[in-house]
């Protein structure tokens, strides 16, 4: 669908003329533009994004959330490094009501940043230096919110990293199978069912209290760090919408899970899917260099356990989808989510054989 960015910005207080907008970014959920205005002679680039309220049903908390974490980052920064304020967080432009969004009258939500130059994302790493990086960024991310009060946050997708809940709804599907695809997906079915002792222990241990509940991403690929173009450091934490309260080790779970792939996540050759132990290795290390203080002993006990529960419960979504008819992630073939449920075990599977070796990694940068 077209858009009129021009008027959609002028709702916004940003500065100058409004030269162009056009599509930016490879993001499956929100649509995403890059507008050029002129400014005192000046060319300034801002981020237009149309919240998808389909998915996240209260942008306006939404919004609440990432303005309060985005200003308590930027506070931090004042302090330990006021040269990079501008570029360390996002930036949030205000609509001309004062609010932090725009909702247009088609019931649209709308939203504008400061654009973050000299910087860029990346949808497949392609070294372990940027492997690092992003681990690095996202573990100073938690540490700068490490005394936000997490419980203080809105819960923009519930349960979002319930592996029990994911479990459930799983067997809920297969109960239901309400698209005779079950008996097609018996193996995999199979496979998570025996694995359904790794479903709790997280919620098990949050539950007595022996694992803190913090202020969390939940969405750690390597594509939501933009990666200095000169020095290749991480620079700034995007795609706030699923910041929540947490465990810091769904971060550091979803951060291997989707950066240490040896293969796309619908690879059909399953012989050709895995984990590599040298970008778990770096991962490891760039998240303990900014967040060992952060963590407790047994976190830093679960982090390669993490990648593998937190791989364990995407593949259960992707299976969940594939029996309930493809209703929640976009498809553009047939069997697309079963392929991916696959995949996911396979990367399961490859953990559970390297694990031993993931804990040597992690023992000797502690």
């Amino acid at each position: 669908m077209a858009y009129d960015c021009a008027s959609i910005v002028r709702q916004f207080t940003v500065p100058g003329a409004f030269r162009s907008a056009a599509p930016y970014g490879t993001g499956h959920i929100n649509d995403t533009y890059c507008v050029e205005c002129v400014a005192a002679g000046r060319l300034v680039r801002y981020i237009l994004q149309r919240v998808n309220h389909r998915i996240f049903a209260a942008p306006d908390r939404l919004m609440q959330n990432i303005v309060r974490v985005t200003g308590h980052v930027r506070a931090k920064l004042a302090t330990a490094s006021p040269a990079n304020i501008e570029r360390g967080t996002l930036t949030v432009v205000p609509a001309r009501d004062g609010k932090a969004y725009h909702r247009d009258e088609a019931g649209n939500w709308w939203r504008v940043y400061v654009f973050i130059e000299g910087a860029r994302t990346y949808d497949v790493v392609q070294n372990r230096s940027q492997a690092f990086a992003a681990a690095r960024a996202f573990g100073a991310f938690q540490a700068m919110l490490s005394d936000f009060p997490a419980a203080t946050l809105h819960e923009t997708i519930p349960a979002f990293h319930h592996t029990p809940s994911r479990l459930a709804r799983l067997k809920e599907a297969i109960g239901a199978d309400a698209h005779n695809r079950a008996a097609g997906a018996g193996a995999e079915i199979a496979f998570v069912l025996a694995r359904e002792e790794m479903t709790t222990r997280l919620t098990t241990l949050a539950g007595r209290g022996e694992l803190c509940v913090r202020v969390t991403h939940n969405d750690t690929k390597i594509n939501n760090v933009m990666i200095d173009d000169a020095t290749g450091d991480g620079v700034c934490v995007i795609d706030l919408d699923t910041v929540m309260p947490g465990l810091s080790l769904y971060d550091f779970g979803d951060c291997v899970r989707t950066t240490t792939a040896l293969a796309a996540e619908d690879e059909r050759d399953l012989a050709r899917v895995g984990m590599s132990l040298d970008l778990f290795a770096a991962l490891a290390d760039g998240y303990l260099s900014s967040a060992r203080a952060l963590l407790s002993p047994l976190e830093a006990d679960l982090l390669p356990f993490s990648g593998m529960l937190i791989t364990l419960e995407i593949g259960i979504r992707f299976l969940t989808d594939y029996l309930e008819g493809d209703v929640y992630f976009k498809t553009h073939r047939p069997g697309q989510n079963l392929d991916r449920a696959r995949t996911q075990f396979a990367m399961v599977a490859s953990m559970e054989r390297q694990m031993a070796q993931m804990e040597m990694i992690v023992a000797r940068l502690r």
